[in-house]
């Protein structure tokens, strides 16, 4: 007598789990591979440079140095996350005595947003990582994740080469050396186009959910937060999806941002702590646009006697904002649903409307995913070995524009 095995179980959608294995892996593993495959040049490319130039061996290891060029990748931001990490938040507003410039109070972990810091904590516990490989892991995941939502979202607009299009920008925008780095912008990111996918696929718990998780990573959340309000008020009004799951979603999404602030507020006896420390310890305030408008008036001339003026990162910026405020309209003609441009719009708005060191602009941008459908609708008109050729040249020049511009010609 034969014995017989078992048939794998069916899944909710009818097919067995291995055969939704290997579909999954059909459709994702292009956009992963092609993905990993260019952020991995662009990483050598960085090291490479880094190495070659030295220039980290004489600097501090907080502030861009390291006995080792990897080590760069955990400076600056990535410091004050793996101290948070490590030791948690003491929220404090210390003035520095005798201070009468920008600067007037001492630096706090608390200017930082908790959701990473934790995941590397976690990451750490399980692993057994330090904080820094820890934070890398997390970084590097997160960053394949927001490839998958990147490609998710573009490929509505421009089919499937559209997508791997959109996935590849992303890989190689500036600013993306800080994409595998001790830094939370993968996070935010992957977060974000997750959110915005799910605004658009009428997965209101998820949407809110997600927001609410990026309200927990990063303060500019508040486009995202305001963008899917909207989008579940369009929702409300057409009377799409009952009425259920759009409020509980706009409930959601503001709690990670606003419970974080008041947290911060409450510790430091002051509301307005978070704001007050923002603009006194790191001289980054909203201030509608002035500090940006003064360096695309004086780079163009050759003049660098603005605030935080860091001249080659700072040409990229220009050239990254220019970009963007040309993609912009070019978005707007393929009619993108409304969560979509009110994300990418609120975004300019609050980087370009603030005070900041503008050489962090081609990195304070990444969130913009958005801008990446034209382009990615027009490069799917090429041939996928032109496109990866393309893509690939980018990959290697990012390694100086997008990741040794900002963490040892500026400040990231």
């Amino acid at each position: 007598m034969t014995a017989t095995l078992p048939r794998p179980r069916a899944t909710a959608g009818g097919a067995a789990p291995g055969s939704r294995l290997r579909a999954a892996a059909r459709r994702h593993g292009p956009v992963l591979a092609m993905f990993g495959a260019l952020k991995l040049a662009g990483f050598c490319s960085f090291m490479y440079l880094l190495s070659s130039s030295g220039d980290y061996r004489g600097k501090h290891p907080r502030f861009g140095g390291g006995a080792h060029a990897w080590d760069v990748l955990a400076t600056w931001d990535g410091w004050w996350y793996q101290q948070i990490a490590l030791h948690g938040y003491d929220p404090k507003l210390v003035p520095v005595p005798g201070a009468t410039g920008l600067i007037t109070i001492e630096g706090n972990s608390a200017a930082f947003f908790p959701l990473y810091p934790a995941l590397i904590r976690l990451t750490s516990t399980l692993t057994g990582l330090g904080s820094y490989g820890a934070g890398l892991l997390v970084s590097i995941v997160a960053s394949f994740a927001a490839a998958l939502g990147v490609y998710a979202i573009a490929e509505r607009f421009g089919g499937r080469r559209g997508g791997l299009a959109a996935a590849g920008l992303w890989a190689v925008w500036p600013g993306s050396g800080v994409e595998w780095a001790v830094y939370s912008d993968s996070l935010y990111v992957a977060l974000a186009a997750w959110a915005c996918h799910a605004v658009l696929t009428r997965r209101w718990l998820t949407a809110g959910l997600l927001t609410f998780a990026a309200g927990l990573n990063r303060p500019t959340a508040a486009a995202l937060i305001a963008a899917l309000g909207v989008a579940a008020l369009l929702s409300l009004r057409r009377r799409e999806d009952g009425t259920l799951r759009p409020v509980l979603a706009m409930a959601l999404a503001p709690l990670g941002l606003f419970g974080y602030l008041l947290w911060v507020g409450n510790r430091m006896g002051d509301l307005g702590g978070y704001f007050k420390l923002q603009s006194g310890a790191w001289a980054h305030e909203f201030d509608y646009g002035e500090q940006t408008w003064d360096v695309l008036t004086s780079v163009p001339v050759g003049k660098f006697d603005y605030l935080f003026a860091y001249p080659f990162a700072d040409v990229i910026s220009v050239g990254v904002i220019l970009l963007a405020c040309a993609l912009l309209p070019l978005l707007l003609r393929l009619r993108p649903p409304a969560v979509l441009v009110l994300y990418t719009v609120l975004t300019l708005v609050l980087v370009l409307g603030s005070q900041q060191i503008v050489a962090n602009i081609s990195r304070y941008l990444l969130p913009c995913f958005p801008l990446f459908l034209p382009l990615a609708v027009a490069m799917r008109r090429l041939s996928l070995p032109v496109q990866c050729t393309l893509l690939g040249i980018a990959a290697l020049a990012s390694g100086s524009y997008a990741g040794y511009a900002l963490f040892e010609l500026g400040v990231p």
